[in-house]
């Protein structure tokens, strides 16, 4: 595995919801070992871009390629086979299991014998030493940040070489969101692909490589995040049009 090797392609993208058409033109690149970060205001379309490349969404027109092939019709459920994983916004745990026993759930697609699977949720413990400590407990019982690092941690049991996930500090106070942001950064450095969705601007960019924002379904910035200032992203954000 080659740090800068690009492994998600999203070209002109075009999807929404049966005859409601959301995103119109979206364009943007992960690259391995990079995070590029999609920002946008509520309603400007990042969940619904999430959705079509995840799978879970009908592409209308543009394309979608991972590690240089064209994804299609390929199934949401194939697509996390192939090494993407998901972690969608609202902290989606099982809330009466156990905190082990989620992460076991997260591992399932990778059809690991059981001493396999074990030394990879020691592996995610080892990357949020909190969630070791609280392994019996229901997921229930834990703080909404502690619940965030277990939906990551569930999505990492299925050993992706791509992580998406929208919105991972919807919810969470400050200090909270500097330690999620940092345990992303983190997974960026071990040599995962990132597409992060996020409000958290500030805390978002000083982590991300590549910046792209959307505007009522279309790409209006992009480039590199060490190129783009405050100043341009408040001109995207609140100088064309109105979210929709």
């Amino acid at each position: 595995m080659t740090s800068g090797e690009l492994l998600l392609e999203v070209e002109h993208l075009q999807t929404g919801y049966g005859d409601l058409k959301v995103v119109r033109d979206v364009s943007l690149t992960v690259r391995r070992g990079e995070i590029t970060v999609l920002l946008g205001r509520n309603g400007a379309g990042k969940t619904t871009t999430l959705r079509a490349i995840t799978g879970l969404n009908k592409t209308y027109g543009g394309e979608v390629r991972y590690l240089g092939a064209k994804l299609g019709e390929v199934p949401a459920h194939r697509r996390v086979a192939r090494g993407m994983s998901y972690v969608q916004e609202g902290k989606r745990v099982f809330h009466e299991l156990t905190i082990e026993q989620n992460l076991l759930l997260g591992g399932f697609s990778t059809r690991l014998k059981k001493r396999a699977l074990l030394e990879a949720v020691s592996e995610i413990y080892e990357f949020f030493p909190i969630l070791g400590d609280k392994r019996a407990l229901p997921a229930a019982s834990m703080s909404g940040g502690q619940q965030q690092m277990l939906a990551i941690g569930q999505a990492l049991m299925a050993k992706p070489q791509l992580l998406i996930l929208d919105e991972p500090s919807q919810g969470l106070a400050p200090s909270i969101v500097k330690e999620v942001m940092e345990r992303v950064h983190a997974l960026k450095a071990m040599g995962l692909g990132i597409l992060l969705v996020e409000q958290a601007v500030q805390e978002s960019l000083e982590i991300s490589d590549e910046v792209s924002v959307v505007d009522m379904g279309r790409t209006i910035l992009a480039g590199p995040a060490s190129t783009i200032s405050l100043d341009q992203l408040q001109d995207a954000y609140f100088g064309v049009g109105t979210a929709s």
